[in-house]
């Protein structure tokens, strides 16, 4: 018995000895553009693995590009890491492009899967085109950012200022003869095993990394990074500030309702959030702007529907104008641009619809909802009498004699008297 207890206690010595040696990979999947809230992701992931010793920050990538800012952050994160970063574009089909290629070379290792590309990195300017003097500088600032990136990790210089310069985009393969990236693996596993005892320079110093039997940890976004991350795409961004929009229209409209003006309020307030991190142009902003007050005005002034066709058109127009730019992940998709538009439009029909209706009921309440009320006659009324009408007695005068009994119908209201006429 004292045998078998010492044995387990080797055991478990042993397994908490090996699992403290053990090699940790702490895994980060990128599968959107590049924003702030990504870079933030990152920099706190690097600085997780740091506090935990980790021996390698594995990303996992696959992006169309994005924003310049958020990149070049994500580039001096990784340049200041204390802790190794590999990016590996995956799986089969993903891209590294714009931003993304950037990311790629400034990592220690950079790898591919199969059926991957990397490139396409021309600086892309959001809104109006630039003019060519300014294009060419921010072209000029790219590709030597490029090369700067491609010399401080030993790549190849003259095709990092090509993926800029021209737009040229490669395939695993060729990336890898062009020394553009160091390896390709179909997996995960297979890179992992292709970086053991791999010899790097980290921060000015060679390191080997071991990853033999390593665990691979999953990097997550907290829940706020989550959201944050989700709103920065223009569809739920173009969504929410109509939501914004239309909540504010009605809490304005109907001060104390409460609920719309909340909704509302908190809608703009996460789409401009999503705006810093958008191509917002802002003439879009004010068509969509113009056409609720068309919308609004179509209920106060008649103009046959045509404030309605006009707020239609406005809108439809500005928000193709909201996020203008050449990149199709940058800007509202049609879909979602129509049944807005069509929600929207239809939305204030029916209420142009009801609020006209009401206009033209008869009024119930008043001097104005007593008239054409029929009643009778309480007393003979020569030309003077007593009547009953909705429910009171009122004194009453007619331009003939109406016997007691007869029914009345209202004609005219004047102070507490109504003047009748027989119904016949």
């Amino acid at each position: 018995m004292r045998l078998s207890l010492g044995v387990v206690l080797c055991l478990l010595v042993c397994t908490t000895v090996f699992a403290a040696d053990r090699a940790r990979v702490r895994v980060v999947t990128i599968h959107d553009p590049i924003t702030p809230v990504t870079a933030q992701f990152l920099h706190r992931t690097l600085d997780d693995a740091a506090r935990n010793g980790d021996s390698l920050v594995l990303v996992e990538l696959d992006t169309p590009g994005g924003m310049d800012t958020a990149m070049r952050q994500i580039v001096k994160n990784i340049f200041a890491s204390t802790t190794p970063l590999a990016v590996y574009v995956a799986p089969s089909g993903a891209r590294a492009a714009s931003a993304g290629a950037y990311i790629c070379l400034a990592a220690d290792v950079c790898a591919m899967s199969p059926g991957t590309n990397i490139g396409a990195a021309h600086p892309v300017t959001p809104g109006e085109k630039a003019d060519k003097i300014m294009e060419e500088k921010l072209v000029n600032d790219a590709e030597a950012y490029a090369e700067g990136i491609a010399r401080k990790r030993g790549r190849n210089e003259t095709l990092a200022r090509r993926m800029v310069r021209d737009s040229i985009s490669l395939s695993a393969d060729k990336a890898l003869s062009g020394k553009i990236i160091d390896l390709i693996a179909q997996d995960r596993a297979e890179l992992l095993q292709q970086l053991e005892g791999r010899r790097i320079t980290h921060n000015g110093r060679e390191m080997v990394l071991r990853l033999a039997g390593a665990e691979a940890i999953p990097a997550e976004m907290r829940p706020g990074e989550r959201i944050l991350n989700a709103i920065s795409n223009p569809n739920v961004a173009y969504v929410l500030m109509m939501l914004g929009m239309l909540g504010l229209f009605f809490e304005l409209s109907n001060p104390g309702v409460i609920l719309p003006g909340v909704i509302g309020g908190i809608s703009l307030i996460l789409a401009f959030f999503a705006f810093q991190a958008l191509p917002v142009n802002y003439a879009g902003v004010l068509l969509i702007l113009l056409a609720l007050v068309f919308f609004i005005a179509e209920i106060k002034v008649v103009s046959h529907g045509m404030l309605t066709v006009g707020g239609v058109i406005a809108m439809v127009f500005g928000s193709l104008l909201l996020f203008e730019s050449p990149a199709s992940y940058l800007r509202v998709s049609w879909s979602v641009i129509l049944v807005t538009v069509l929600a929207t439009a239809g939305f204030f029909s029916v209420a142009i619809a009801k609020a006209l209706r009401v206009h033209r009921l008869k009024p119930a309440t008043g001097p104005e909802g007593l008239l054409e009320q029929e009643g009778h006659a309480e007393s003979e009324i020569a030309p003077e009498g007593k009547v009953f009408v909705n429910g009171e007695y009122w004194d009453a005068w007619s331009d003939q004699p109406i016997a007691a009994g007869s029914r009345v119908m209202v004609e005219r209201v004047a102070g507490m008297r109504l003047k009748v006429r027989k119904v016949i």
